[in-house]
């Protein structure tokens, strides 16, 4: 039997475009799991393998109880609880393959529930009236697909006919091809990197490929981070190379690459080595010039547009001084070993000297606030160079493997 392709969605009000989607699935050799995520009922036109109560269950409740409520925000929670849970229990299981989801917004948010809870890899794909906007809620840290449905998954026309049918041969190609095995398993590291530390990973990365690492690196703009970290709480990562922590002046000033609270927390909660350089925390990322906050355009702050798209804010001492106790505490309450490497000439290409955000105060009040807070026991290296120095990148590569042999 060939691979299987689990489709899930709400069999109740959307049964007919469902049926299509099976047959198109079928038609090119892919046996089906058919997995009803409605409320309301099901359908009579296909086999369900997995009903409703099943997802209701693992939520907490039961399909009649969610169905006498008439409550549809309390039902789309607890069937957003109960499919992740019956998903993965099935995967591990071996009983498919690759998935496929349709819906309107209340459908995407239970059907990328489930998906997100998927392993990097397994093929995903939701068709969704939600994939034109923002999908960034519905696709996390995964690597799920969001397909546009165009028009409204409502009954069959001509356009669904084309989206729906697409769809299928995209989640049939995705199952059916495979990577190939890896020909050597290389520990894994992982950097952060952005514009403006480039040449500082770029040289980390060929001189730990040298010494026999893979590198991974994520572009620090809030989704590079969060799916970093979920791939360290995921137990793929061997260390941490953490070059790039600007998220975190996003977080604090309300820029649009935050990624939470949560950023510099996972090496730590899993006992990691984590090396962390506040690489690009003298800038905060805006959008457009015009989306800059009026009261920083009112406090006459410095702003350079690195691109149309993207306005940068030089942080100010305060705002470093925060940012320097912020990560001495995360720091403090990692479980593995930890240092901190500080570049004296510049945190980024934008603050070495005689440049446009060049500000050795503010840095200072950032390094002073590190460490101030920071657990004496903790390493927290001065090195006099500019972040994109070779000279910085050596010691970074030279401390980040200290760390993992104190782990070793």
């Amino acid at each position: 039997m060939g691979k299987t392709i689990l489709i899930m969605g709400t069999f109740d009000t959307k049964g007919e475009e469902f049926a299509f989607l099976r047959q198109r699935v079928l038609g090119r050799g892919f046996p089906v799991l058919m997995m009803n995520i409605g409320v309301l009922g099901s359908t009579t036109l296909f086999k369900v393998d997995i009903e409703a109560d099943t997802i209701a269950r693992a939520g907490g409740s039961d399909i009649e109880t969610l169905r006498s409520a008439n409550d549809r925000g309390n039902a789309m929670k607890v069937m957003a609880a109960g499919a992740p849970i019956v998903l993965r229990e099935l995967f591990t299981a071996r009983k498919f393959d690759g998935v496929i989801g349709m819906g309107g917004t209340g459908g995407t948010s239970v059907i990328t529930a489930a998906m997100r809870a998927l392993p990097l890899g397994v093929p995903k794909v939701c068709v969704s009236t939600a994939a034109g906007g923002d999908v960034s809620p519905y696709v996390g840290t995964s690597d799920l697909v969001m397909f546009p449905s165009v028009v409204d998954v409502a009954g069959l026309n001509r356009v669904s006919h084309i989206i729906i049918s697409r769809a299928a041969g995209a989640i049939c190609g995705m199952t059916e091809v495979w990577p190939p095995p890896a020909k050597e398993d290389k520990p894994i590291i992982a950097a952060s990197m952005f514009g403006n530390t480039t040449e500082c990973v770029k040289a980390c990365s060929a001189a730990l490929s040298e010494r026999g690492y893979e590198v991974l690196v994520f572009h620090a703009v809030g989704t590079g981070g969060r799916t970093m970290e979920s791939l360290v709480r995921d137990g793929l990562i061997e260390a941490v190379l953490d070059i790039t922590t600007t998220e975190w002046a996003d977080e604090l000033c309300g820029g649009i690459f935050s990624a939470g609270p949560e950023r510099l927390n996972a090496p730590g909660e899993n006992g990691i080595p984590h090396l962390i350089v506040p690489g690009c925390v003298d800038m905060v990322n805006f959008g457009a010039p015009n989306t800059v906050p009026q009261k920083y355009r009112d406090a006459g702050r410095m702003f350079y547009e690195w691109n149309p798209s993207v306005t940068l804010m030089r942080t100010n001492a305060e705002e470093n001084a925060a940012i320097g106790k912020i990560f001495a505490e995360k720091a403090n309450a990692a479980k593995g070993p930890v240092a901190f490497l500080l570049p004296l000439r510049g945190l980024s290409i934008l603050d070495g000297d005689d440049q446009q955000f060049c500000d050795r105060a503010a840095d200072a009040a950032l390094f002073a606030a590190i460490k101030l807070h920071l657990n004496p026991a903790i390493p927290a290296i001065e090195v006099d160079a500019n972040i994109n120095d070779a000279e910085f990148a050596s010691r970074a590569v030279t401390l980040v493997l200290e760390l993992i042999a104190q782990k070793s």
